[in-house]
């Protein structure tokens, strides 16, 4: 697996024109292949009057799934480009479209490709992107007395701290990094005075 990735910040819209032709690149976080389609229909469905609506996608922090459309835009011009800049910034589980609304000027293909390229790019560096990195799932267990210093000292250790379940006892859900697990036993041992249980789970990626 990945030790980490980089996603988009955030959904948006970034516009830039060149010789007369509006390019708008939407991007946004997709967790899955179907959300993206699901984007992509929608920023086609804003803009049933733009002469191109051209898209990229990367899905999997290994870049397992990659689709890239230059609808309509001679091939390779176009969506070709724009996945590269996805796959350049190492950014995974997001989607670019790149709405074209043609002013008068043809631009040949090197100019479509720099166009459709950094398009993406400059959208890139206006939302901002996360970075997630790898982490080992855990649960810890303590009585409702120690409860609130542990999820407190948790916290300031600056440990990902998932969910806080309460019942008989204290169900912490917690993130680690794996080179942290044992280090982190000790730890848990010693701020509870041996009385919380410790289980580690599954893997996921959360925010660094």
């Amino acid at each position: 697996m990945q030790e980490q990735y980089r996603t988009v910040a955030r959904a948006g819209v970034h516009e830039t024109e060149i010789n007369r032709s509006r390019f708008l690149c939407a991007l946004a976080p997709a967790a899955t292949e179907e959300e993206a389609q699901a984007f992509v229909a929608r920023v086609r469905a804003e803009h049933p009057g733009a002469t191109h609506n051209c898209y990229a996608y990367v899905i999997g922090a290994d870049a397992s799934v990659q689709k890239a459309s230059d609808d309509g835009e001679p091939g390779g011009t176009a969506g070709v480009p724009m996945l590269q800049m996805l796959l350049r910034r190492e950014v995974r589980y997001a989607v670019a479209v790149v709405t074209r609304y043609y002013g008068g000027v043809k631009l040949g293909a090197g100019g479509l490709i720099r166009a459709y390229g950094g398009a993406v790019g400059e959208a890139l560096d206006s939302l901002g992107t996360l970075t997630r990195r790898r982490y080992r799932l855990a649960t810890v267990t303590v009585d409702h007395q120690r409860a609130g210093k542990l999820e407190n000292d948790l916290r300031s250790t600056g440990r990902i701290v998932r969910d806080v379940r309460y019942a008989e006892a204290v169900t912490i859900e917690i993130g680690l990094p794996d080179a942290d697990v044992e280090g982190f036993r000790a730890w848990l041992a010693d701020a509870t005075a041996g009385s919380a249980t410790f289980e580690p789970g599954g893997e996921a990626y959360g925010d660094v």
